[in-house]
């Protein structure tokens, strides 16, 4: 099989440059084309890191240059910026992977929670791109909306033990996540004066991955409570979930059970941290019951299964190859 042609649009930000690290390393796809808002640059004076690694030019974008390189093109831009891009991409059988909001939300909620959409005719057309629910969908994929990270944490928790809960209860997911989550923008919340020895919810009960954890699990916006924390680290995040459940069952073996076949997670017997999924696709889950009390513990790295790996294996699969393929699964560890 010859190589697969692919594309980074926003390669200026985190993702952008985990997307690169990743794909400049797959045996099937060839980072064909690099782009950002201004071009005129190298990947390596964007990303010194990428110094006598990669040093690809960085255009500015343009969807006529992206027909002629690319097959397929990860789209690593904002919200409402992504959506301009797609129709055309599209239209010219470019295949995408969105890293942004634009299409992982049903109309009305979107437009709720975020802007009007300019593309409501391709929300119809999109995939949901967690392979753990959605494997069939993606394969063979025009379009792929990549999840949140908040979201791909706190579904993955709590998929397996949907059946076993308490209908109508509360799902409370308390959440933390390292600094880079926030993009590469400063901000004055982001700021290394008030981020340093501290710690602090935001937006909570309101933020808007409450409703696309919602959404995709089926249960009403009222019924997630969802409160995410900055902590002064730079990648990582831990979901502490909590369900009322009911019946009698062991949630470590039937946690086992349903990802038997998902490659990349893991269901452990301590409790999880963000050190040992850093650099990875990995999402790690423990359990643990009390009573009609459940806890979940899940951890990923937010700019790795929280968005750029989970997009290469998204990737992977709308092209029909394995969904493991150049993927990283060697953590930063120390």
């Amino acid at each position: 099989m010859s190589a697969i042609n692919v594309g980074v649009i926003g390669a200026s930000g985190y993702t952008g440059l985990e997307l690169v690290k990743i794909l400049i390393n797959h045996p099937k796809f060839k980072l064909n084309y690099v782009a950002n808002s201004e071009g005129g640059t190298t990947l390596e004076k964007l990303h010194p890191s990428l110094g006598c690694v990669c040093d690809l030019e960085v255009k500015k974008v343009d969807v006529e240059d992206v027909v002629l390189h690319c097959e397929l093109v990860f789209l690593a831009l904002p919200h409402k910026t992504a959506m301009a891009f797609v129709k055309p991409l599209l239209s010219k059988g470019v295949k995408v992977v969105d890293l942004s909001a634009d299409y992982r939300l049903p109309l009305e909620i979107y437009e709720e929670f975020y802007c009007p959409h300019t593309d409501k005719e391709n929300l119809n057309n999109v995939v949901y791109g967690l392979p753990e629910m959605f494997k069939r969908e993606l394969d063979g994929a025009s379009l792929v909306a990549n999840p949140g990270c908040f979201p791909t944490s706190a579904i993955l928790g709590v998929l397996p033990f949907l059946e076993k809960r308490v209908k109508n209860t509360p799902i409370i997911i308390d959440a933390k996540t390292g600094v880079s989550g926030a993009g590469k923008k400063l901000s004055e919340v982001t700021h290394f004066v008030n981020v340093n020895d501290n710690l602090f919810a935001y937006n909570p009960l309101m933020h808007r991955h409450a409703p696309e954890i919602a959404n995709k699990l089926g249960v009403s916006f009222d019924e997630v409570n969802f409160v995410p924390h900055l902590v002064p680290i730079t990648r990582g995040m831990l979901s502490s979930i909590y369900l009322q459940v009911e019946g009698d069952f062991d949630a470590h073996a039937m946690a086992c059970e349903f990802y038997k076949s998902s490659p990349h997670v893991r269901v452990c017997k301590n409790p999880v941290d963000m050190k040992n999924v850093s650099g990875t696709n990995f999402c790690d889950i423990f359990v643990k019951q009390k009573g009609n009390m459940l806890f979940i513990s899940s951890a990923i790295d937010n700019l790795m299964r929280g968005a750029s790996s989970q997009a290469v294996v998204n990737a992977n699969l709308m092209l029909g190859l394995d969904e493991t393929l150049g993927i990283p699964n060697i953590a930063y560890v120390p």
